[in-house]
């Protein structure tokens, strides 16, 4: 396979805290740079196109946006009806005096950065406004513009005169309606553009890519599964699990092995409402200890962490304690959540749906048991290495966790076929699927 300059979309890159497409598209990145390709990234900052080089590498990770200027009606008008003529993508140049070591996780290292103020939200704009999408060219650089234009999730926008695959992760928004708030009519025109333009449709699992030829009838031929990786940093899977034991402990007064971990966006698919529900049905005395932000349509999910079931008894720097059996933080650094997964007694994730589930994975990689669901590719991911429940039945969740809970000798045979499930979505896998796919694309 030759060596290639591979662009990919920077849109949930340059999120703050990123999402799991973030993840997605940050281990991309990394997999195509081991495989010594020419990685490219496209970023489109709200603000940009100065003529001095170090102002356009500043507004890649500016923290502060200036005000966005008045628009006449006729600016305005022009703003939302020209990107689909087209954008041009320019270079930027690495000044060098920038340090963005501190943001690292959302400008990871690439070759060749292009940008364009705002493309993908005007791009966004202009398909919600008059349904076509818009094309982008490379200006001019040196010989540098890509052989491949990977884009990671659906954005209405396709690279003039280069290949263009298209990532789809799930048609999760169509198979559960109630539980997303994308506009659903939009969400299925743009990934039927995708399919229809694409030299190749890239997803994270079979059930996925089964879903996409039932939907839209694509050919088998067209969609490559290249599932995911986990690639965590060395320093943090060389930590013994006596260091991470006095960690949680002396962080979060939590015992090794003593408490139940979900983590992930809270939002209707991820089942936490019955999590909780099934949790305190099941009478286990370890606590439960939630990581995730809110995100849509989560007043039901989290409906059980505010009444008067559970006596409320201290809320303090963002972390709610019901009497310790419940804790909830938004967030957690990416060190501090490898800690807390690796010290849980188990993962609670049962979703009602998912295109693969980087819980399990993540979960299985560090050595942690995990109860999941029967739905979606989480069977696929979790093969026999985990206990799997009707996400739909709460006794049958409770159940589970109770087994889970009393019985070390099941959580010790978990712990070590997850290791063995978890080494078929190796970095190394990975990678072999990605050269197949590139072999192809180009």
């Amino acid at each position: 396979m030759s060596r290639k300059r591979i662009c990919i979309d920077g849109f949930n890159i340059a999120m703050p805290r990123g999402s799991g497409i973030a993840t997605y598209a940050r281990n991309l990145n990394h997999a195509l740079r081991d495989l010594g390709h020419q990685t490219q990234i496209l970023y489109g900052p709200p603000h940009g196109g100065s003529k001095v080089p170090l102002l356009d590498e500043i507004a890649l990770v500016n923290a502060w946006a200036p005000p966005v200027k008045q628009w006449s009606k006729l600016g305005s008008y022009l703003r939302k009806t020209v990107p689909p003529f087209g954008r041009t993508v320019r270079q930027v140049s690495r000044t060098g005096f920038v340090d963005t070591r501190q943001v690292e996780r959302n400008a990871p290292p690439s070759d060749v950065v292009w940008s364009s103020r705002d493309v993908f939200h005007g791009a966004n704009r202009v398909f919600n406004n008059f349904g076509v999408c818009t094309p982008v060219r490379f200006a001019r650089a040196g010989g540098e513009r890509p052989d491949v234009m990977h884009w990671t999730c659906p954005l209405p926008m396709k690279a003039k005169g280069v290949p263009n695959v298209y990532t789809i992760h799930d048609l999760v928004p169509l198979k559960l309606p109630f539980s997303t708030l994308d506009n659903k009519r939009r969400f299925y025109q743009m990934c039927r553009w995708q399919c229809w333009v694409a030299d190749r449709i890239v997803t994270v699992s079979q059930k996925s890519a089964e879903d996409i030829m039932e939907v839209f009838g694509v050919e088998p031929s067209r969609i490559a599964v290249t599932y995911q990786a986990v690639d965590l940093p060395p320093r943090l899977l060389a930590q013994t699990d006596e260091e991470v034991a006095r960690s949680i402990e002396g962080a979060f007064g939590l015992r090794w092995r003593g408490y139940y971990l979900f983590f992930g966006a809270v939002e209707p698919k991820k089942n936490l409402a019955r999590i909780i529900e099934a949790y305190l049905a099941s009478g286990v005395e370890a606590p439960l200890v939630i990581i995730g932000g809110r995100a849509w349509l989560d007043e039901e999910e989290t409906r059980l962490l505010y009444d008067d079931l559970v006596e409320v008894t201290a809320i303090k720097r963002g972390l709610l304690r019901r009497t310790d059996r419940i804790r909830r933080y938004d967030y957690m650094p990416l060190a501090t959540l490898v800690r807390l997964i690796r010290g849980a007694r188990a993962t609670l994730l049962p979703s009602l749906y998912e295109g693969f589930g980087l819980p399990v994975l993540e979960s299985m990689l560090l050595r942690t048991p995990v109860l999941t669901s029967t739905a979606g590719s989480l069977p696929e991911v979790a093969g026999d290495a985990a206990v799997l429940v009707d996400p739909y039945d709460a006794l049958a969740i409770s159940s589970a966790i109770r087994t889970l809970d009393s019985d070390e000798d099941l959580r010790t045979e978990l712990i070590e076929k997850g290791a063995h499930q978890a080494a078929k979505f190796s970095p190394e896998a990975y990678r072999a699927r990605l050269v197949e796919l590139y072999g192809e694309a180009g």
